[in-house]
């Protein structure tokens, strides 16, 4: 007998909503039950098709929720994930979980107290090539180098969502927005990670447009992230060299020729997991958002450390990314 499907609410309707709303509407386990968004302009095309609120606290109170997602500005990450916690709904949060590690911690601790699955939506995870990279490394050969490159320019990829380079509400440039899913990889193939350094550049507003982060893991592994906001196209993708000296690679974009093409099948793998882990009791707790925040925290500090007073680094002083078309 099919699974009743679980009655989701999204709050925020920004540019990345679209992928969950797809995807909500390809899964016949899920169905979307509510939206969210303070702009009555954003509210306009799905009223009279799902009830619709310009209030989040108006759409918990109202009930008929199995899980909510939040896909609003960064700034807003926690204190909407403390409100959809406080009325014991499960919540799928957009990355990066919050702008602070405290409250990404404190945020796990409330989720744990509750009982309520508390989840950070990395949906590189999901792609259909780093999946298979990862299915591909074989068994008792340890990794022994990553790299990771994520190189856009942001201004292509927002849309009218301007906040992404207003750092109050974005929480930084380009390591606090793509860090989280970079660094998440490479967590994906190392395990747990530190930063050994970051090298940053920033332009005249003092946004880091590009970085180059350095991670180690406790047995030496290392992972090299390079992360540009003013890359000229766009390119992500996995490396990684074996122990034994092999190397492999992923290449996310593969396949996907049209832009932001990849992120559809990937939000189906956001909320295909999330969805497995309310329907499966002991699988609630999820570490990705609270270990991204952490090393998203230690890049900045890095760069601070280097850098006594943490001025602005002049443009151009961070390591360019070698075969990255610069």
């Amino acid at each position: 007998m099919p699974e009743t499907p679980l009655r989701v609410g999204v709050i925020g309707l920004g540019a990345i909503s679209r992928f969950y709303l797809a995807a909500l509407e390809s899964m016949p386990s899920l169905r979307l039950a509510a939206v969210c968004d303070r702009r009555p302009e954003a509210l306009a095309a799905p009223r009279g098709r799902v009830r619709c609120y310009p209030d989040h606290r108006e759409m918990l109170s109202s009930g008929g929720l199995d899980a909510a997602v939040v896909s609003a500005p960064n700034h807003m990450h926690a204190p909407l994930c403390r409100d959809v916690l406080a009325a014991g709904v499960p919540v799928c949060v957009e990355k990066p979980l919050a702008l602070l590690p405290s409250d990404g911690e404190a945020l796990r601790a409330e989720a744990r107290l509750r009982g309520v699955t508390l989840f950070t939506a990395f949906h590189r995870r999901y792609n259909r090539a780093v999946r298979a990279l990862a299915e591909r490394l074989p068994e008792g050969v340890p990794v022994a180098e990553v790299r990771v490159r994520y190189l856009e320019r942001i201004e292509d990829h927002i849309g009218r969502d301007s906040w992404y380079l207003d750092t109050d509400r974005s929480g930084g440039g380009c390591v606090a927005d793509n860090g989280p899913n970079a660094f998440d990889l490479a967590r994906m193939l190392l395990g747990e990670l530190s930063v050994a350094e970051a090298h940053i550049a920033r332009d005249r507003e003092a946004v880091d447009r590009r970085a180059a982060v350095r991670l180690i893991s406790a047995d030496g592994a290392t992972a090299a992230v390079e992360l540009d906001w003013s890359y000229d196209g766009e390119l992500k993708d996995v490396w990684v060299r074996l122990a034994d000296g092999r190397t492999d690679s992923a290449d996310m974009l593969g396949g996907f020729p049209g832009f932001k093409d990849s992120l559809w099948h990937e939000y189906r793998g956001v909320l295909g997991d999330f969805e497995s882990r309310l329907r499966s009791p002991g699988t609630r707790d999820d570490d990705g958002g609270p270990a991204a925040l952490a090393l998203v925290d230690a890049a900045y500090r890095s760069e601070c450390r280097a850098r006594p007073g943490g001025e602005p680094v002049p443009e151009g002083t961070a390591h360019d990314a070698e075969g990255a078309g610069r």
